[in-house]
């Protein structure tokens, strides 16, 4: 397209003379014949090119919505996962195909930037650069939006080293680790990226108006940002890895000696579900963008007594809510049916014993709940 641009452009500048009477020149009439044949093939395939981008887009649209597709089904195996339940919870595969996306993307705006370099040197009347050219950079800046953000995933929810403990069930003053990652492994090697971590960044959602006092607030110890450098491995792809986090509850002065104060809550510790914020201020090829992710809920303790109880609570929720930051969850818990409650028991004991409950474990287990029918 440039070849054919550089084409019409010479000849234009050399055959084209306006303003003298050379109509009746045949010599004259043949370069205009030429010169706007030459015109008719550049509009040509301008309009090729920007159907080829249609086109193209089109089909990044498509394959970006499979890759939410699998993005769901890898969000549900890990919150499967932190049930117990035996799954595959790895990321390469999907970290390959959003790469892969996401090059593609940032290929096709360069292009539109060389089309709209060849549009500031050449241009003519219903130049279709100049109506589609716009639509297509909104387009492709609407999809690798929607791509990087959606590429923002906790890989690892909130939970202590100590192997015997449940993930997603959280301390006062001891250690814990999450790690978020960055599917789409482009980043620019001169901009140094920053990743924050906050706790309950906008507080409890929905709170129900009979409940005035807010749940327990609680500060991050440690270091709550890391700068993501540009010599990091490639191998290890963009992770934000925060390990070594502790919490430590607010208190506050006016509740008096003795007071709860602060930590006087609608409902108990152990149904309080709080959040953790990933922020990452994400810039590659002039695009710059700050991305954002959330953990599951967890459950934050101050004794290990009520381990057994907030454990309950998680299991609770992650077996029964459909929405991931639905903090208020224990204000108004559902009923669980007994199939899905003994399919996420048969996890507990597999993840422990190796193996789950029988179908006779589980009939004895109803019996007691239940009573026999």
């Amino acid at each position: 397209l440039e070849d054919v641009q550089d084409a019409f452009d010479f000849c234009f500048k050399v055959h084209y003379q306006p303003g003298e009477d050379r109509n009746r020149d045949p010599q004259y009439a043949q370069q205009l014949q030429a010169l706007q044949a030459k015109l008719q093939r550049l509009d040509q395939q301008r309009r090729e090119v920007l159907a080829q981008m249609q086109q193209l887009l089109g089909r990044s649209e498509t394959l970006r919505e499979l890759l939410q597709e699998e993005l769901g089904g890898w969000r549900e195996r890990q919150q499967r996962s932190c049930l117990g339940a035996p799954t595959n919870t790895h990321l390469h595969p999907l970290e390959t195909w959003f790469t892969r996306l996401g090059q593609g993307l940032f290929q096709l705006r360069q292009l539109l930037r060389a089309l709209s370099d060849l549009h500031r040197k050449v241009t003519y009347e219903r130049d279709p650069l100049v109506a589609e050219t716009p639509l297509l950079e909104q387009r492709l800046q609407e999809q690798l939006t929607h791509l990087l953000k959606s590429a923002f995933v906790v890989e690892q929810q909130p939970s202590t080293p100590n192997p015997c403990k449940r993930p997603l069930v959280l301390r006062t003053g001891s250690k814990f680790s999450a790690r978020a990652r960055l599917l789409v492994r482009l980043h620019d090697r001169n901009h140094h990226m920053e990743a924050k971590i906050h706790i309950d960044r906008s507080g409890p959602c929905h709170e129900p108006p009979a409940h005035p006092r807010g749940f327990r607030k609680f500060n991050i110890l440690t270091s709550s940002s890391k700068t993501l450098l540009a010599g990091d491995s490639p191998q290890e792809g963009l992770v934000c890895d925060f390990q070594y986090l502790t919490l430590k509850e607010q208190k506050d002065s006016r509740s008096g000696k003795g007071g709860k104060g602060a930590s006087e809550g609608p409902m108990a510790v152990t149904e309080e579900l709080h959040l953790i914020t990933f922020t990452l201020a994400y810039a590659y090829c002039g695009l710059e963008l700050e991305l954002e992710t959330s953990t599951l809920p967890f459950v934050i303790i101050s004794n290990n007594n009520q381990f057994s109880s907030a454990w309950a609570s998680i299991l609770w929720f992650n077996m029964l809510s459909s929405d991931p930051k639905a903090q208020h969850f224990f204000s108004a818990p559902p009923p669980a049916p007994w199939p899905r409650l003994a399919e996420v028991l048969s996890w507990q004991f597999e993840s422990v014993a190796e193996r789950g409950l029988s179908q006779d474990h589980l009939l004895m287990m109803a019996e007691k709940l239940f009573g026999k029918a």
